[in-house]
């Protein structure tokens, strides 16, 4: 991968280390809300991906169609509960729930689909 693509992979990373982040800071408390950490760190992840698709389909490496197409899915479902509930001044908690388990999911998927063995 070269220099760009890296740059664009640190951007997804951090995208989702902001989203969950910003999702576990609130564990603890007794009522969540979407915060601007959750709404950037959702957004920078999704268009960092799209964006990472595009430079490994121009040529920069190999592309895993089905890994890409679930993690989109999963990102996408996580952009729009996260802009329907942006306004609202507090969530439920199966929400809440529901997005941490999509975003851990979505990081599992990244590090183990198509991970080589022997580490």
């Amino acid at each position: 991968m070269n220099t760009l693509g890296l740059i664009v992979l640190v951007i997804h990373i951090l995208g989702f280390a902001a989203l969950l982040g910003g999702l576990l800071a609130q564990a603890r408390e007794p009522e969540k809300k979407i915060t601007g950490v959750i709404r950037d760190g959702v957004g920078t992840a999704f268009v960092a991906g799209i964006v990472l698709v595009g430079l490994l389909e121009a040529g920069d490496g190999p592309v895993a169609h089905d890994k890409i197409g679930v993690k989109f899915v999963i990102t996408l479902i996580l952009l729009v509960l996260v802009m329907m509930n942006l306004r609202k001044p507090r969530i439920p908690n199966g929400l809440y729930w529901a997005l941490t388990g999509m975003t851990v999911l979505n990081i599992v998927l990244a590090i183990f689909w198509n991970a080589k063995h022997g580490y």
